[in-house]
């Protein structure tokens, strides 16, 4: 049974930092994509980033580029989140996900639907 265990989640000052893991079990991982979602209150579950199979590639949203960075453990199973330069609106549930990871589309994987497997999220907050 495949589980993925999202940590490192809390409140930070706005310009701080924060990392995020998310360690995965049941299978292995390397030729899947692993990503972060988020959602905040009231809004639609937003692609944050993603390191394609193997972790060959990573993409970013545009609200997080330059500030946020993906990485991988391919022995561990887990992918990390580093977040830096924090805002307010960076204030979410932050969502780890894995799925089918070999595609040269972008909007493939920014898609949720993309994915089959969820973390049970962790909660971000960012106070001003």
């Amino acid at each position: 049974q495949v589980q993925l265990v999202e940590s490192g989640g809390g409140l930070v000052q706005a310009g701080g930092s924060l990392r995020l893991s998310c360690a995965a079990s049941g299978r292995t991982f390397s030729s899947y994509a692993m990503a972060w979602f988020r959602q905040a209150p009231g809004k639609e579950r937003e692609f944050v980033a993603v390191s394609t199979w193997s972790g060959g590639t990573t993409l970013y949203g545009d609200s997080v580029k330059g500030r946020f960075a993906i990485s991988r453990n391919n022995v561990k199973d887990t992918v990390y989140l580093q977040m830096s330069s924090m805002q307010s609106e960076d204030t979410a549930v932050y969502y780890c996900a894995v799925g089918p990871g070999r595609s040269y589309d972008s909007n493939y994987y920014k898609s949720p639907g993309t994915y089959t497997y969820w973390g049970q999220g962790t909660q971000v907050a960012v106070s001003s």
